[in-house]
């Protein structure tokens, strides 16, 4: 397919799948149930963070997580006592467990209480032309108050060569417009132009059936690979695609 056909394809099946529709078997339907800036923030950082295996198991899990901070994320982050922490011990979705979960609450309540919250600690340059040193930045100071060594593992960094496919996620959620109804637009310390598709099975195998990746692994270098591809087509919003290689993988069995 030539360049310009896979980009009116792509352009297509991006306004195909990108509405409403989309948030009844996603994961975005989690903070989609919230309406305060710190919740949905919150919520779209633990749903993400967990955001892998069956969908219907994440949403699963995201709720019971949800539950056990009485349903008010970002005021039981605020208030909560070490001793509230207890509760979140037998919290277990995949190789998260309660200790990973525990952890959590404690370094997301320094950072609402003292680091003026999430979006501060990814904020990036605009001349930066990615979030990759920012999720780096991120990484460190959330693990800054010695978590167990098992914790790392659930917060990737892409300059060690991760896809960081949640954490883009993530940030994919935060920072595009919500004129569609999908994501939420409520962080301006990033611009679309500078986020990177979440790399999962889906949009990597759809990609090297585009042709848009030639990279086997879906690592840091792959996402490079698909994001220099993607921006020919949107230099402004290249994530946008995200909507097209997920959906033509999940949904039509592109391949």
């Amino acid at each position: 397919m030539k360049k310009a056909a896979l980009q009116t394809f792509l352009d297509e099946k991006s306004l195909e799948y990108e509405n409403k529709l989309f948030l009844e078997q996603d994961p975005i339907q989690i903070p989609h149930q919230f309406s305060r800036k710190e919740d949905v923030e919150i919520v779209g950082f633990i749903t993400a963070t967990i955001a892998w295996g069956n969908r219907l198991s994440i949403v699963k899990s995201a709720q019971h997580w949800i539950a056990l901070m009485d349903h008010s994320p970002y005021d039981f982050i605020c208030q909560h006592q070490p001793k509230d922490r207890e509760r979140f011990a037998a919290f277990v979705h995949r190789t998260f467990n309660g200790i990973d979960c525990t952890y959590f609450m404690q370094a997301l309540q320094q950072i609402y209480l003292y680091q003026g919250g999430l979006e501060p600690l990814f904020a990036t340059p605009p001349e930066s032309s990615n979030t990759w040193n920012s999720i780096h930045h991120f990484r460190n100071e959330f693990f800054s108050h010695q978590p167990e060594k098992r914790t790392f593992k659930h917060v990737s960094d892409p300059l060690k060569g991760a896809a960081s496919k949640r954490l883009h996620m993530f940030l994919r959620w935060m920072v595009r417009p919500a004129t569609k109804g999908v994501d939420f637009g409520l962080w301006n310390s990033i611009h679309s132009g500078q986020l990177s598709c979440p790399l999962d099975v889906h949009t990597g195998n759809v990609a090297r059936a585009l042709g848009l990746l030639t990279r086997k692994q879906n690592d840091a270098r792959a996402l490079a690979e698909l994001d220099q591809n993607l921006r020919t087509f949107d230099p402004h919003d290249p994530v946008k695609y995200d909507f097209a290689l997920f959906g033509l993988g999940a949904y039509e069995g592109f391949k």
